[in-house]
C-alpha cells in the first residue's frame, strides 16, 4: 500500500487504529457515545459535518473511510479477496 491511497477502513478501524476507545473518539466529536457507535455500525446517513469532522480526528481524508453499513464493508472485502 504506498502513501495509504488505496487504503479503505471502516469507522471503528479508524478509530482503533488512532488509539481511541469509543467514549474517548466521540467526545472529539462532540457527540454521544451511542451516537458513535451507531454510526460506526451504518454510517450512510451520518450528517456532513461528522464526514469533515473524521479527517481532522482521524486524520485520514473521507476517500479512504468506507461510509455504509459495516456488515457491507465485510461481505465486498470477501468478495473481492
Amino acid at each position: 500500500m504506498e502513501n495509504g491511497e488505496n487504503v479503505l477502513l471502516t469507522l471503528e478501524a479508524a478509530r482503533i487504529n488512532n488509539g481511541y476507545n469509543l467514549v474517548q473518539a466521540a467526545e472529539l466529536f462532540g457527540i454521544h457515545r451511542d451516537t458513535l457507535w451507531k454510526y460506526e455500525q451504518d454510517s450512510t446517513r451520518v450528517p456532513r459535518t461528522f464526514m469533515v469532522k473524521v479527517q481532522e480526528v482521524y486524520g485520514l481524508p473521507t476517500k479512504n473511510i468506507f461510509f455504509g453499513i459495516k456488515s457491507e464493508f465485510f461481505r465486498i472485502k470477501r468478495r473481492i479477496s
